[in-house]
């Protein structure tokens, strides 16, 4: 059944779709073409696929495509398949600027940033919608896991796939005209869709790592921005030297693979990090080192009117809400509570704050604390 979608002079309704080569947004567009707008995908290019690496430090060349072209001529093909036209937009200054700038900053202080969020924030809901609405767009669409409902922002109905935590720093207005047409969806559904329109984005995979830039070796990308500067790694529990770290960027907190150091690595845990002394600190079988009762939340981005005292959060994506009573700092600092004890709490990673189904907005960990005392090896 179609649902005829009429602005108030009698046109169709118009909507730009963000065409990312992937099954989600293929079958955002094809939702919204049955629904009956009028539908233009547009792909967007962010980085300069030509310094990609894969795993093994080689350049990223599928059948000499790098995988950038790639999702592009799948965009392409979906767009041909169900009768929509495609257009194509470069934004790989704008994505360095501020997107990959702001990523490598917050490494070089020792923090762990979330590239996706500012995506979202500064390209997809920014520079995107800007070009959308220069293509007459009366709607912009992504195939984000996420509702809009009552100008409220609220969790995908998936919850293996909600994607509001990457939302978080999101305004209210940049989501006044948006829709996502597979938030109501599960994931097995929108594949199920891909396949009896026959796409060729039906069984392709969900893309991974960093937004745009994709798979690589992590070690071998970041070593081409920033240089490695090894040094100790120190067990915490007794302050002893149990190996070399081959720079602090390349570790997160309550990391237990990869760490290179020998001996009981298995069973070892990255804890902190001392930027000024180039030390990473690890513990072997004490966890308290890793549990905070409180962090310092700053770069607050409120969605919702509601202002809560108490709520949930999450620390990180897929990890499970975490209740909170709310402090108030100030406008743009807030400090949030959890006497139970949380793990892994990380500077630079996002704080997202709930209300059920409700994603109210969101903040970038400032401080991690415990007792009311900050943490000092983080």
């Amino acid at each position: 059944m179609y649902v005829w979608c009429y602005n108030d002079i009698g046109d169709f309704m118009k909507v730009v779709v963000g065409m990312s080569g992937g099954v989600d947004s293929s079958v955002a567009a094809i939702l919204l073409k049955k629904q009956g707008y009028d539908v233009i995908g547009l792909f967007m290019r962010n980085w300069d696929a030509m310094v990609n690496n894969d795993v093994n430090g080689n350049p990223t060349l599928n059948n000499n495509i790098c995988p950038q072209e790639q999702d592009y001529n799948d965009a392409l093909a979906v767009c041909e398949k169900i009768g929509i036209p495609l257009h194509r937009v470069d934004f790989v200054k704008e994505y360095w600027d501020y997107v990959f700038t702001y990523f490598l900053d917050e490494l070089k202080k020792g923090r762990t940033p979330n590239p996706d969020i500012m995506c979202n924030k500064y390209i997809k809901f920014d520079m995107f919608a800007k070009k959308a609405l220069e293509l007459g767009a009366d709607y912009i669409a992504t195939g984000h896991y996420a509702r809009i409902k009552d100008g409220k922002l609220l969790r995908g109905v998936d919850a293996n796939k909600d994607q509001t935590y990457f939302l978080s720093q999101v305004s209210r207005k940049q989501l006044s005209n948006i829709l996502f047409p597979v938030g109501d969806l599960e994931k097995t559904k929108v594949r199920e869709i891909a396949k009896e329109y026959g796409l060729i984005t039906a069984t392709k995979k969900d893309s991974t790592g960093i937004c745009f830039i994709g798979e690589r070796n992590f070690k071998q990308f970041l070593s081409n921005y920033l240089p490695n500067t090894p040094g100790d790694v120190i067990n915490i529990e007794n302050m002893e030297k149990v190996g070399t770290h081959v720079g602090l960027m390349y570790y997160t907190i309550g990391q237990r693979r990869g760490l290179n150091i020998g001996g009981n690595e298995s069973r070892m845990f990255v804890v902190g990090k001392d930027l000024n002394k180039n030390i990473l600190y690890v513990a072997l079988s004490n966890t308290d080192y890793l549990i905070s009762d409180s962090a310092v939340i700053d770069t607050i981005n409120w969605i919702s009117d509601v202002k809560p005292s108490t709520c949930t959060v999450k620390f990180r994506y897929r990890q499970v809400d975490n209740q909170v009573e709310v402090e108030y700092v100030n406008d743009n600092e807030i400090i949030v509570h959890y006497p139970q004890g949380v793990k892994s709490v990380t500077p630079g990673q996002a704080c997202v704050f709930y209300l059920g189904d409700e994603c109210l907005g969101g903040g970038i960990i400032k401080e991690v604390r415990k007792n009311n005392k900050k943490l000092w090896y983080l």
